[in-house]
């Protein structure tokens, strides 16, 4: 079992008990909104194990999907964004609506018992939205938010709780609910927006572009970045590079771009897939050079020991010749090796072609 899968079973798992716990602590203080808020909870139990589907399913490929179900995930996150917008309203609901029937003297067990359900979820919800920028899952992130808008409501039971053993008469639940109630509103619209998002296939954020641009350009023979993209795909990411390399040899831009590709693996998190295009710079001019005899008119028989040579440069669009120079061979008297030096020699005049 992955290690997200997990979350969502220990998730899961949380949500079974605070049902019974919230239900039993209901009967024994005659707590509508307690009952309510189990029932919620209820919900919640069906929420966690759909994220743990979701992770599952997303996880698998197959012919008719071979980049994955990752959406399945954000897809989930939809439907937990719509059970949070159900919690606000259960919220409103128990406040509002329910009539409760307190049994005083049972009140400071049942607001122990609220105080457990409070810190069980702040805990739960701080460790699983930790797990879920861990591992860049947008389900578990969604829940841990979902864990969240429970804990808000018991913090809500909890003063009317409260206020119901003081006898207070300023409806502090009431204000209370107001405030919370739009914080959930909040959460549950930024799922939704970030669900969204992905879905349609928005681009990548900023910050995670521009660092794979900084992995790119890290290679020096990268003349230019022509295009880079990328996407989410539920918790993974799909990248794609067109670059101008500074190559001429098929074989070695292969291997630049196998270079870069590992980098972006190893120095951004939850990368599915990239695809790097690659072509030689377009230029707007090439420069030949052709072996001189001493006479400047004839040309040499032998590469090396050409006195002179000539360097022709030329427009590529319509082969227009814009400059000619001739240099003196550096290398004519060397004893040995004279072919090699000069082909060296040439490459560094930025030479495209030898005749």
């Amino acid at each position: 079992m992955h290690a997200s899968e997990r979350v969502a079973v220990y998730s899961t798992l949380l949500n079974i008990f605070l049902v019974f716990l919230k239900y039993a602590l209901a009967v024994f203080s005659g707590s509508l909104a307690l009952l309510a808020d189990a029932i919620h909870s209820s919900a919640d139990v069906i929420s966690s194990a759909s994220i743990w589907a979701g992770i599952k399913i997303s996880r698998r490929k197959s012919k008719r999907f071979p980049y994955g179900l990752y959406k399945v995930e954000n897809l989930v996150a939809l439907v937990t964004a719509g059970l949070i917008f159900l919690a606000g309203y259960e919220i409103l609901r128990s406040v509002f609506v329910a009539s409760e029937e307190l049994r005083p003297e049972r009140l400071p067990v049942a607001i122990a018992g609220v105080i457990l359900v409070v810190l069980l979820l702040w805990a739960f919800s701080r460790y699983e939205l930790k797990k879920g920028k861990q591992f860049g899952s947008p389900s578990l992130v969604a829940d841990a938010q979902h864990v969240a808008t429970d804990l808000f409501s018991s913090l809500i039971i909890l003063i009317g709780l409260v206020g119901g053993y003081f006898q207070i008469n300023f409806p502090l639940d009431r204000a209370a609910a107001l405030i919370i109630a739009g914080l959930i509103i909040r959460a549950g619209l930024k799922i939704v927006i970030d669900a969204i998002r992905v879905l349609l296939d928005a681009s990548l954020d900023f910050s995670t572009l521009n660092k794979i641009r900084e992995l790119v350009l890290e290679t020096p023979q990268v003349a230019q970045i022509i295009s880079l993209t990328g996407r989410n795909s539920g918790p993974f990411k799909f990248i794609e590079a067109d670059l101008a390399l500074k190559v001429r040899d098929l074989e070695k831009a292969h291997s630049l771009a196998n270079q870069i590709e590992q980098r972006i693996r190893h120095q951004v998190a939850n990368v599915d897939h990239v695809i790097i295009h690659y072509e030689p710079i377009r230029k707007e001019t090439v420069v030949q050079a052709l072996p001189l005899s001493e006479d400047y008119h004839h040309l040499s028989e032998h590469f090396g020991e050409a006195p002179f040579f000539l360097l022709i440069t030329r427009q590529v669009q319509d082969r227009r010749i814009v400059r000619e120079r001739i240099l003196a061979n550096p290398f004519v008297e060397v004893p040995t090796g004279k072919g090699i030096k000069v082909a060296e020699w040439l490459l560094s005049l930025g030479i495209d072609e030898v005749t």
